[in-house]
């Protein structure tokens, strides 16, 4: 069964039904909810939705389906919180490759569970962390 951790973008695009979600990770999350797989959401990733949403970038909608998502029973959603073995996988994420806090996070999350991270962001894909996008 498939599992994966997501990034923040391709959560919002699945949420959202957006053409801007990549066909192979609009697969991978398909596959997931056929197959009974997981997709581990960092909790940072929920941070960044809530801030988004309070600064207008995404709808509230989005938010509160996330939320709805997070508290049914039948998800394929988990939220992965900052573990002390999350945080220490970061410094195998290269600051210099991957500049960004969040993004580390999000990277060291999907490298610590031994899964693809679905992201299309271009300097965690060079970093060596296994993506789908």
């Amino acid at each position: 069964m498939p599992n994966a951790v997501t990034d923040t973008h391709a959560l919002i695009w699945y949420l959202q039904n957006d053409a801007r979600l990549s066909a192979a990770a609009g697969r991978y999350f398909d596959e997931c909810e056929y197959d009974g797989g997981r997709i581990y959401v960092p909790s940072i990733c929920v941070v960044e939705m809530i801030y988004l949403s309070e600064k207008g970038r995404i709808s509230v909608d989005t938010l509160t389906k996330l939320l709805d998502e997070l508290a049914a029973s039948d998800t394929i959603f988990e939220v992965s919180g900052l573990s002390l073995s999350v945080a220490l996988k970061m410094r195998e994420i290269s600051r210099e490759a991957v500049p960004d806090m969040p993004d580390r996070i999000i990277a060291a999350t999907a490298s610590h569970l031994r899964v693809p991270l679905m992201s299309r962001d271009r300097k965690i894909q060079l970093s060596g962390v296994e993506t789908v996008w």
